[in-house]
């Protein structure tokens, strides 16, 4: 049975990995294992070691933390937290916005940002 924390810690992984536009493939090699490791690492099936998952932070430029932010409760009572930002990193359109937002220049991505908001606030 997959513990919640486990198939957290996968999802953010695997939206992570995403984010950063890298490969299961490419994750793999650059922790020392094989991609189908990484794919039962994001899906829960395979708990991440510490010391896997500092190699997997590192290899993502983030740290360990990362990959238990939206998680509330302790031990077996832990949840995934609900709302929006759950729900954005499950959405892999919004994934793709905001990888390309961040490809962006920084000025280019504030006046985009100033669009989106008038246009919300008119909405």
């Amino acid at each position: 049975m997959k513990h919640p924390v486990d198939v957290h810690v996968g999802k953010r992984i695997r939206h992570r990995r995403w984010m950063v536009g890298m490969t299961q493939q490419q994750l793999g090699e650059a922790v020392g294992i094989k991609f189908q490791q990484i794919q039962k690492y994001e899906t829960g099936m395979n708990r991440v070691s510490a010391s896997r998952l500092w190699d997997i932070a590192h290899a993502m430029d983030v740290p360990v933390s990362f990959f238990f932010e939206g998680l509330e409760g302790e031990g077996e009572n832990a949840t995934t937290a609900s709302g929006a930002a759950g729900d954005l990193l499950a959405d892999k359109e919004a994934l793709e916005l905001v990888r390309s937002y961040y490809a962006m220049p920084e000025n280019q991505r504030r006046r985009l940002f100033d669009l989106a908001r008038a246009l919300s606030d008119a909405a």
